[in-house]
């Protein structure tokens, strides 16, 4: 995955995607850093060091497991994205921050698309004809789509929401299956449950989540990861969903294009019979 600042990714991005897998120490510097992101630009390791109550080794250590190459680093990039943001929010009405946060999350997510994972994924649906999708609450919502757009192109295609029948179904998987599991979290312990059931049973795991180190990913042969922020008291938000639907969009035109000429035919067939709905 494309972790390192040289591509651009915004410093509270990759800590939200890693923050899973921060140590006690580690969580009170991304703590501090999230609560005085404008005065730790001012700092130096040593003030930052006394602030945030860490040693600097440990604050170093941190800031490399994320892929800067030190202190200052780091407070460049931060200092850019802190800039960008306050001029952001200058005179921004409710219509201008919802859009910019949708265009921000999916340029953020677009960084950090891995193009070994997506292109395994690719594979690995076009290569099965028993294909499932897991999802709850507002990823199953983004399952759906993908069901529908891998169904009109002619893939065997089934999304399960339900977390009794999401077992049953993940029982019934062989080596030959695939599972999409869509969680934001990656934390949702019913998706968990049944995606380590189709582990056991040898079916291609595919992850579409929001971090890179989760009890999901543990079990995951390929981790596509989304890039939006959401707090616990605004779940399910349009943002996270739109992430989502990007990396589903890159799937489906990725396995259409795998098998052009029979896609295309199954898509107007499709068209051809749903017509006949239409008055």
């Amino acid at each position: 995955m494309k972790t390192s600042p040289a591509t651009g990714i915004r410093p509270s991005i990759v800590m939200e995607q890693h923050k899973h897998s921060f140590t006690k120490s580690e969580n009170k510097i991304y703590q501090y850093i999230l609560d005085n992101p404008k005065q730790v630009i001012y700092h130096s390791l040593t003030e930052f060091s006394d602030a945030s109550g860490v040693a600097e080794a440990t604050v170093l250590r941190f800031l490399r497991k994320l892929g800067y190459k030190g202190f200052q680093d780091f407070k460049f990039l931060l200092a850019r994205e802190v800039a960008a943001e306050s001029e952001e929010e200058q005179e921004e009405t409710y219509v201008e921050r919802i859009r910019n946060n949708m265009v921000r999350a999916l340029e953020d997510t677009y960084e950090v698309i891995d193009p070994v994972a997506l292109e395994g994924s690719i594979g690995a649906i076009h290569a099965s004809d028993d294909v499932v999708i897991f999802g709850i609450g507002s990823s199953g919502i983004a399952g759906l789509d993908m069901q529908h757009r891998l169904m009109r192109i002619g893939k065997n295609t089934q999304v399960v929401t339900d977390s009794h029948f999401q077992v049953m179904r993940a029982t019934s998987l062989d080596s030959k299956s695939v599972v999409v599991a869509i969680s934001l979290s990656g934390g949702t312990k019913d998706i968990v449950d049944t995606v380590r059931i189709a582990k056991e049973r040898e079916a291609t795991i595919i992850v579409i989540t929001n971090y890179v180190k989760s009890p999901l990913t543990k079990y995951a042969d390929y981790i596509l990861l989304t890039s939006a922020k959401e707090s616990p008291l605004n779940s399910g938000s349009l943002v996270s969903k739109v992430t989502q639907l990007y990396l589903i969009d890159l799937i489906c035109t990725g396995v259409t294009m795998k098998n052009y000429e029979s896609a295309e035919h199954v898509k107007r067939e499709v068209s051809e019979n749903i017509s006949d709905k239409l008055y």
